[in-house]
């Protein structure tokens, strides 16, 4: 019975931890004539237009820079990278962001 209190509790107390960590919903900055980088929380209001993806071998701010180049490319004003990981190959990162315009 303690067991299940103690479960309880610990799960009320790590799903409590998850909403502060979601952040509030903020403005994105105004429109620049290049693209921004933005959290997930900025995006509340903003168009979708699409995803980007890249493979590159290097290190992961080399994933960053290629996302950048595709999303100057595709001429978002915002990008919210969603993940940048290493693959089973030794020095390869993969990328994605999704790409947001300002309607």
């Amino acid at each position: 019975m303690a067991m299940r209190r103690l479960a309880s509790l610990l799960l009320v107390v790590f799903l409590s931890g998850c909403s502060v960590l979601e952040g509030k919903p903020e403005a994105p900055p105004p429109v620049t004539n290049h693209p921004q980088e933005i959290r997930r929380n900025q995006t509340e209001g903003l168009q979708r237009i699409g995803t980007v993806s890249v493979m590159v071998y290097g290190s992961p701010m080399d994933a960053e820079s290629a996302i950048k180049e595709k999303v100057v490319a595709a001429k978002a004003d915002y990008y919210v990278i969603i993940m940048i990981d290493d693959t089973v190959v030794p020095g390869q990162w993969y990328s994605q962001a999704i790409m947001y315009r300002k309607p």
